[in-house]
């Protein structure tokens, strides 16, 4: 019997995880309901692979190509795999019908995890009589690039599959965060949200423009994100250590907090706002070129910081 992994929605996180499964040695059958998504499948990968080749981050675009199969039915993706992908549209409605026929595909021992960047397992598979073997597997897009993928289970989600999705993404070079229960957003989008939030405020008072708002994470506060946490950034600016940093800075933190009690939703007219500024910057049809841009920026560091010692 097949051990392969199966991908359930070839978009862009899909393919993604096609290739963060195939590069690391694993068979892999893809399926998505939408025949156009599958149609443009390889020609979407063969790009990301060549670029991969490219700054060495693969040796073999043929050999990582060979271990993918597009598959007609959800069946023939699903049948006979250990391990499962889910990532359809973010929506409660299609994650649950898309749970469900999985869940009537599957042995006992195989384990679903869902892509989903915020929605918890526990509102698409409560009524799955095998729903124990769901979990979310939530990756940074584009995932072969950005490797944490958060693992956050249901309420009733079994302490085996936590685990075996755990050393499954080791397994396959992810960096694996362990999320001890539902929370919404989870743990990475909650960070997201807190910054996105300050940024749209700033900006909506005038304190800054758009690109000097974005310049201060570009050139800033991202250099040592791409290698540091919160937590290790302060520990290591303040003699001494993270307690130091509390004591000096923390009155400061519980101000600013203090003046952002009241939020409120971006407003139509800010969105407007944002948008024609950034129209100045990006039109719509470079969308696909800086994506390109981006994803070829990334790959850069992860090639030098693949030459680096971890620690």
């Amino acid at each position: 019997m097949s051990k392969h992994i199966a991908i359930v929605g070839a978009g862009l996180v899909g393919s993604g995880w096609a290739i963060v499964f195939a590069r690391a040695g694993e068979q892999v059958m893809v399926y998505d309901s939408e025949p156009e998504i599958l149609d443009g499948f390889l020609t979407m990968i063969c790009g990301q692979l060549e670029a991969l080749k490219s700054y060495e981050l693969i040796d073999d675009v043929d050999a990582v190509l060979g271990r993918m199969k597009i598959c007609d039915t959800l069946e023939a993706a699903v049948g006979g795999a250990r391990y499962i992908q889910e990532s359809v549209f973010e929506r409660v409605d299609v994650k649950t019908e898309i749970s469900a026929q999985i869940s009537a595909l599957i042995d006992t021992d195989v384990i679903v995890g869902s892509s989903t960047s915020g929605i918890p397992a526990s509102a698409f598979t409560e009524g799955l009589s095998n729903r124990d073997q769901f979990v979310v597997a939530h990756p940074v897009n584009p995932p072969y690039l950005a490797q944490v993928v958060e693992v956050v289970p249901a309420p009733w989600t079994s302490e085996a599959t936590v685990k075996a999705t755990m050393a499954l993404m080791d397994d396959v070079k992810q960096s694996p965060v362990l999320v001890h229960r539902e929370v919404e957003g989870f743990v990475l989008n909650r960070l997201q949200g807190v910054l996105l939030r300050e940024a749209w405020a700033l900006y909506e008072e005038g304190y800054a423009s758009l690109e000097d708002i974005d310049k201060t994470i570009s050139v800033g506060l991202g250099l040592r994100w791409s290698f540091m946490g919160p937590f290790e950034t302060i520990e290591l600016n303040a003699p001494g250590g993270v307690a130091d940093y509390a004591e000096r800075l923390g009155p400061l933190y519980h101000s600013i907090q203090a003046s952002r009690q009241d939020t409120v939703p971006w407003s139509a007219e800010l969105i407007a706002k944002v948008e024609a500024e950034r129209r100045l910057k990006l039109s719509p049809d470079e969308f696909e070129a800086r994506r390109e841009w981006r994803d070829r920026r990334l790959m850069a560091l992860a090639a030098h910081k693949a030459g680096q010692p971890e620690e």
